[in-house]
């Protein structure tokens, strides 16, 4: 937005300029921001409403700290305008947000930016850290951040990303029907991903084809022309695939798909059979920009999303503890199995959101564990103890995170490799730091 004037600014997000006439002409931000505290020269500062808080509040501490403007709602106009710093007032500034990032999508994309939207039940994370490193060998690529995958962080990505951006990559997460539809419709995506479709947020979905129908909501929002990348063989989303818009192509991936294997010369740096399949994905989305990636891939995987931790001792833990479903588990439990020599350890927390079959899923992963071969299985949480009968093994139970690393510690042992996985609401990020002391 570096390029646009405050007047371009207020009126592609539908808002309303409060700045004296000699601040209308000034240079547009570089970004967007939410929080107070990084909000510095050259940014846009969102004030969000919050459960405790509203940011509008912070509007003025903002503006003479050096931020570029504030975007408010009604009732948090600075008394005195300040004698820097542009002013834009909306009804819904987050709805104003979300305006003002399709705007700026449409502004990279008439200077040819194509946008690829990825989601799927598991391994969406990994397959946008996938597709962003095999289009940048030849393109340059802005990709979702962190966890910026919602209704707030996917627009603040948009508006990070400068002029010239040729391709973005937007990891798209959901919880609830609509969602996905409500993203797609602020990036208006020319290619969707769905990794897979799987049993996450039964809870609140109610069934394995109502997760189908929310992730289908991101081939639904394809612009004209788009590409469709999916599992081959996923018999949920075939009706979906029926109706796909008028001009948009399927790309299938997998084993009997339109992309079946890596290129000769592409190396992914993973063995795992998830990765390797979420690399088909990302590979599928890449060709789809008109890219076809070479060489070895210096892939940069976010944080607790399966990083390899070489402790004293030649104990190795492996980071997966962001989040889990009952998809996701097996396949960490598969990987450990391929990529350990030494004795196996899995500590797998509460899988969250499951509904009422949230017991037998549970139990499921632990017989998953023992064929994996897992040696010592450390439980977290009262969900997570169903597992240990079915495992059927050496078992720990503990109530919570913060007890794992007592338990555990003593009974390791040198050549050991650790899984550690649970849903985020386990907080088991502690485990990885308090085993490497």
């Amino acid at each position: 937005m570096r390029g646009w004037s405050a007047d371009r600014v207020a009126e592609a997000a539908g808002a309303r300029l409060v700045t004296p006439a000699a601040r209308t002409g000034a240079e547009g931000p570089a970004r967007a921001v939410i929080d107070s505290r990084h909000a510095g020269p050259g940014d846009l500062f969102v004030g969000l409403p919050g459960e405790r808080v509203d940011g509008g509040r912070f509007a003025t501490d903002v503006l003479a700290a050096g931020a570029w403007g504030a975007l408010v709602g009604e009732d948090w106009i600075p008394a005195e305008a300040p004698a820097d710093g542009v002013i834009l007032v909306a009804p819904d500034p987050l709805a104003a947000l979300q305006r003002l990032a399709t705007a700026w999508r449409r502004e990279l994309g008439a200077a040819g930016c194509r946008v690829i939207g990825i989601t799927g039940s598991t391994g969406k994370t990994s397959t946008k850290d996938l597709t962003a490193a095999m289009v940048d060998q030849q393109r340059r690529v802005v990709a979702t951040p962190l966890n910026l995958n919602t209704e707030i962080g996917l627009p603040l990505t948009v508006l990070g990303a400068p002029s010239g951006t040729e391709v973005l990559v937007l990891e798209m997460a959901m919880r609830g029907a609509g969602q996905i539809a409500e993203l797609a419709h602020i990036a208006e995506p020319d290619v969707g991903v769905i990794v897979n479709v799987g049993p996450v947020h039964l809870e609140l979905l109610g069934t394995i084809e109502a997760i189908a129908a929310t992730k289908s909501e991101l081939l639904e929002g394809l612009r004209p022309g788009g590409t469709a990348v999916v599992p081959a063989d996923e018999p949920l989303l075939t009706t979906h695939l029926a109706a796909l818009p008028e001009g948009v192509s399927t790309v299938t991936f997998g084993a009997r798909g339109d992309v079946r294997d890596l290129p000769d010369g592409l190396e992914i740096g993973f063995e795992s059979a998830h990765m390797c399949q979420n690399a088909l994905a990302a590979l599928a989305a890449a060709r789809a920009v008109g890219v076809e990636p070479t060489g070895r891939l210096d892939v940069a995987l976010s944080e607790l999303r399966g990083q390899r931790r070489e402790l004293a001792g030649d104990i190795v833990v492996i980071d997966d503890c962001y989040n889990a479903n009952p998809m996701s588990m097996r396949a960490a439990l598969d990987d450990l199995a391929a990529s350990s020599s030494g004795r196996r350890v899995a500590v797998l927390g509460d899988m969250l959101e499951l509904g009422p079959d949230e017991v037998r899923f549970h139990e499921e992963i632990g017989g998953h564990a023992r064929a994996a071969g897992v040696d010592l299985l450390v439980t977290v949480g009262p969900l997570a103890a169903a597992m240990g009968p079915a495992f059927g093994g050496e078992v720990v139970a503990v109530d919570a995170a913060g007890e794992v690393v007592d338990a555990l510690a003593p009974r390791l042992n040198a050549g050991d490799t650790v899984l550690v996985k649970a849903s985020r609401g386990v907080g088991l990020e502690v485990v990885a730091q308090g085993l490497a002391g």
